[in-house]
């Protein structure tokens, strides 16, 4: 399994949403790391800033393009997976933790891909979204003889507890594939 700790994800809750929204846009935007393992390799985006709500709302936002390359030779299969920590401020005690079981994540459609093979989103619908209280699905695929490239721009949304005090929190998006 090759494994890329994705993601360092920033949200920004606030009081005065004005502030906030402030912050992610001075803070808007992101570093795409390009992590290879031949034959079969991810990559993911740096980070991402989720953007600033206030305590009690839902937020959402794109982590950017996620790419599975496949050049293993024959034919073969390859599942991505995700899974989320928690998101903490300050501490991260009591309330200054979100739970990763507010967190969801869905893949959304293939966005790109080039070679001859099947692929399945795990979640193609903002109504499929799943928590990442666990490891889940993040796509599937299957390849031909050739080399094959599958893209996907998944969404993660988070429940912000009504109890979350102001401050910006971050957390970790992994991906792995095998």
């Amino acid at each position: 399994m090759r494994t890329i700790p994705s993601l360092a994800v920033s949200l920004v809750l606030a009081t005065a949403l004005g502030d906030a929204t402030a912050w992610a846009a001075a803070n808007a935007r992101q570093t795409l790391v390009v992590q290879r393992v031949f034959p079969l390799e991810i990559i993911v985006a740096n980070t991402a800033l989720m953007g600033a709500t206030r305590a009690g709302n839902m937020i959402s936002a794109s982590l950017g393009q996620v790419t599975v390359n496949d050049t293993r030779t024959g034919n073969r299969n390859w599942r991505a997976v995700v899974s989320a920590t928690n998101f903490v401020t300050g501490t991260g005690a009591g309330s200054q933790t979100i739970s990763n079981a507010n967190i969801a994540y869905w893949s959304g459609p293939t966005t790109a891909f080039s070679g001859s093979g099947s692929r399945t989103p795990g979640q193609s619908t903002f109504a499929q979204r799943v928590p990442l209280s666990a490891q889940q699905t993040a796509f599937r695929a299957s390849k031909g003889l050739q080399p094959t490239s599958t893209s996907w721009t998944p969404t993660l949304v988070i429940a912000i507890p009504a109890s979350a005090p102001m401050g910006t929190y971050t957390g970790t998006v992994v991906h792995s594939v095998a």
